[in-house]
């Protein structure tokens, strides 16, 4: 039997919405007891005071381009992001090479998995075979091959009687759809927001219409099939009204924002270029604070980051050139606790929510998201007063693309904790078992742990 106790941090059960100083144990990976003055016998202590303990995070929208795309991510190094970033557990989506879209090829990518993933990878698949928008694919034979869901991320399917079909198919067999919504007739040779920036350079723009047709029509084909439809990185003023608005009458939606969306606008394009270029692209300031406030009232449910890494020498190709896209796994939490948080535009309790526990109720993933008795002991640890300057030569990515490189921040995931493994987040990144972390009452300080095996 493996015991870990956490003494004296800072607790945050978002889904009680409860904060308090106390101890937590982790008995044989499951949180035993939360809470209060703990003093089990035999147990692993870490003085933890002045750090927050929230559940790890959730992110339910990650490329790790594996298979066919090794080059940019792999499984490997993607998770090890992921858990630089306070993640525990992400959802990954299937616009591979070649895409997932048959039992084979999910069962290949499951035993990837297994294999290298340093934490909880649940797996996409495609909605259409091959993502070319002529055929679903057999929904129930994917499942049973470990699809957590289906995805076209990267562009929209594009006929409706297809979309209708998987929807349906989503309510009768409860699986859950996540919806890049983009009609590509209106998007089509557009780079950045339709608007000012696009103007300054001279290229085609994206119209916030390419989103919200899109979002329009499948609404209403989640309304008439009960399917249970996500909307992806949410973009706009009006995609968030339209949200909201289906919410109120009972449409079975949820929603996601993503870090860059929430901070930025197209204007970054101007000083970062093709570090900026994302799909959907950056808005206006009002579709930034409509994002902001749709997160506040609950419209939008999750932050999810659309980990999306290319190589340096394809985003050092001009605008024109360079492919959409960003990273944002080992940057999601201090840059949003900055520039959120700090300046007074969200309560730290729904920065968490949205990070763990509105994530796993939209995956059913019931023992994760949460500080409480029995659930999986999968925690972050989180340093509000440390200050880091964003250096993308740091990260654990193989990408480099972050429109937030230099940025000075506060908000540092410090350890994260799977099961009976405890990982420091410190450079290089570390793991120590519970069974080799000695007891002791008087455990020195997270920064002076040592630990025994590198995990890379």
């Amino acid at each position: 039997m493996s015991k870990l106790l956490l003494k004296g941090g800072r607790l945050i059960d978002p889904e009680r919405r409860k904060e308090e100083i106390g101890d937590l144990l982790i008995v044989d990976g499951k949180i035993e007891q939360v809470g209060g003055s703990i003093s089990p016998s035999d147990a692993s202590v870490i003085d933890i005071s002045g750090l927050i303990v929230a559940p790890g995070f959730i992110d339910m929208h990650v490329h790790l381009r594996q298979p066919g795309q090794e080059h940019k991510e792999t499984i490997a190094t993607g998770t090890t992001a992921a858990m630089r970033g306070g993640f525990t557990t992400v959802l990954a989506m299937a616009n591979t090479s070649p895409p997932i879209d048959s039992p084979r090829i999910m069962r290949e990518v499951v035993e990837i998995i297994r294999r290298d993933a340093l934490v909880n990878v649940l797996q996409m698949g495609t909605i259409t075979v091959g993502m070319r928008g002529k055929r679903n694919v057999d929904f129930e034979a994917m499942i049973e091959a470990g699809a957590a869901g289906f995805s076209e991320d990267g562009k929209s399917v594009m006929n409706s009687r297809l979309m209708l079909e998987a929807l349906r198919a989503s309510s009768e067999m409860e699986f859950l759809i996540s919806d890049h919504c983009e009609d590509g007739n209106l998007s089509k040779g557009g780079l950045v927001n339709e608007g000012e920036v696009a103007r300054r350079l001279g290229v085609r723009g994206i119209s916030h219409l390419a989103e919200e047709v899109i979002l329009a029509r499948d609404l209403m084909l989640a309304e008439e099939t009960k399917g249970r439809l996500h909307v992806a990185h949410v973009s706009t003023k009006r995609s968030v009204e339209m949200i909201r608005e289906a919410k109120a009458r009972g449409i079975n939606v949820t929603a996601e924002v993503t870090p860059h969306h929430l901070t930025l606008t197209q204007k970054a394009v101007l000083e970062m270029g093709a570090d900026a270029k994302m799909n959907p692209p950056l808005r206006d300031r009002g579709d930034v604070e409509a994002l902001i406030e749709g997160l506040r009232d609950g419209t939008i449910d999750a932050i999810a980051t659309d980990h999306a890494p290319h190589t340096p020498q394809e985003k050092s190709l001009s605008l024109e050139e360079a492919p959409f896209g960003v990273i944002g796994l080992e940057t999601c939490f201090p840059v949003l606790y900055t520039e959120l948080v700090l300046k007074g535009k969200l309560d730290l309790m729904d920065l968490i929510a949205a990070l763990t526990i509105n994530p796993a109720r939209i995956l059913g993933l019931e023992r994760k998201g949460r500080l409480k008795k029995g659930a999986d002991g999968e925690l972050v640890l989180l340093d509000l007063n440390r200050e880091m300057v964003i250096d993308p030569e740091n990260f654990a990515s193989k990408g480099r693309n972050t429109p937030f490189a230099g940025m000075k921040v506060k908000g540092v995931p410090m350890m994260v904790i799977i099961g009976d493994e405890i990982h420091t987040l410190l450079f290089p990144l570390s793991v120590v078992s519970m069974a080799n972390c000695p007891p002791s009452t008087a455990q020195p300080s997270l920064e002076r742990l040592t630990f025994q095996r590198s995990t890379f």
